[in-house]
């Protein structure tokens, strides 16, 4: 396995809207495409906390590129995300990062 650790920093204030987006839209489609959610976590200490930091995991950057390009050009989630943004954008900024576990890692 490989996993995708990717960091959503929000619009001041809009986080709420991106966990309501989550919640409601977002999951559905990812398990509509097959895409496996290991966790989903907030800044409680940090730089910011109006970050949204999930990681994804994958079997490897051939499944990541099907299932991630899939979910992307999905015309219902194309459509769910603007109606989402119609009070303005959610994410200023999105960080996303490839990662190996090592040898010693609890994930593997």
């Amino acid at each position: 396995m490989i996993y995708e650790l990717r960091i959503y920093e929000c619009v001041p204030g809009r986080l709420p809207a991106l966990h309501q987006r989550f919640e409601t839209v977002t999951l559905k489609m990812w398990a509509k495409h097959g895409i496996r959610q290991v966790g989903f976590w907030t800044t409680m200490i940090g730089e910011t906390n109006q970050a949204l930091t999930y990681l994804i995991e994958w079997k490897d950057l051939a499944e990541r590129e099907a299932r991630w390009g899939a979910f992307m050009r999905d015309p219902e989630w194309i459509a769910a995300r603007a109606e989402t943004e119609q009070d303005g954008p959610i994410v200023a900024r999105i960080t996303n990062s490839i990662l190996e576990p090592t040898a010693y890692s609890r994930l593997r």
